[in-house]
């Protein structure tokens, strides 16, 4: 399919031809979904922590007698039904992250290319550079183009001129071709992809 090729000042300087097996494949949402949780798994610390009755500080001593006080009887102070006890079944360090095989994940990144293409807010670039990193600069030519929440994936490499302009702005994101992940893609509404960008993804998608 072909799509037209755009500079950051809003004016068409050419057309691409985008791979059908890439950015035209069936949208499947349960791939989406697989990939979007197997990324926010890996990305969880898993440092929660809760104390079990062994590991609180208390006596092992019984706090009072079996039977005469009128009250129900206990064993331990470290008892989760007392203030102070242990937790039962509470939260322990652990790896949240799961397998996912490469073909799923592969066909995952596809399927959310394919998303936004169908939904028209996928944009080519021609290059993301700036001449100066200035945020100023960069806000006027991204109301020009009508993006409100962007995510700008460069190639191999990102220009550090525009990479320092959009770091003050909250509704940008920007990444090199190899961190083109799902979860970022679906996050932001518009996807824009430079024209090397373009060429490594089908590189890596092949």
């Amino acid at each position: 399919m072909k799509c037209d090729v755009i500079s950051l000042d809003n004016k068409k300087v050419g057309d691409i031809e985008l791979d059908n097996d890439i950015f035209g494949v069936e949208v499947r949402t349960d791939i989406l979904a697989r990939m979007v949780n197997w990324q926010l798994a890996k990305r969880g610390s898993g440092t929660h922590k809760t104390k079990t009755r062994s590991e609180v500080w208390g006596t092992t001593r019984k706090p009072f007698n079996q039977k005469g006080s009128g009250r129900a009887r206990q064993g331990s102070v470290r008892a989760p039904q007392l203030r102070g006890g242990g937790t039962v079944f509470g939260p322990v360090v652990r790896d949240h992250s799961h397998k996912l095989q490469k073909k799923v994940r592969k066909l995952a990144l596809k399927s959310a290319l394919s998303v936004k293409q169908a939904e028209g807010k996928l944009v080519i670039l021609d290059t993301a550079k700036l001449k100066n990193p200035k945020t100023g600069d960069l806000k006027k030519n991204i109301n020009k183009l009508g993006w409100s929440s962007v995510l700008v994936i460069d190639g191999t490499e990102v220009d550090q001129n525009f990479m320092l302009a959009a770091a003050n702005l909250s509704s940008v994101d920007l990444l090199p071709s190899q961190g083109a992940n799902v979860y970022d893609i679906l996050r932001r509404d518009t996807l824009v992809l430079t024209r090397d960008a373009v060429e490594k993804l089908a590189e890596r998608l092949k």
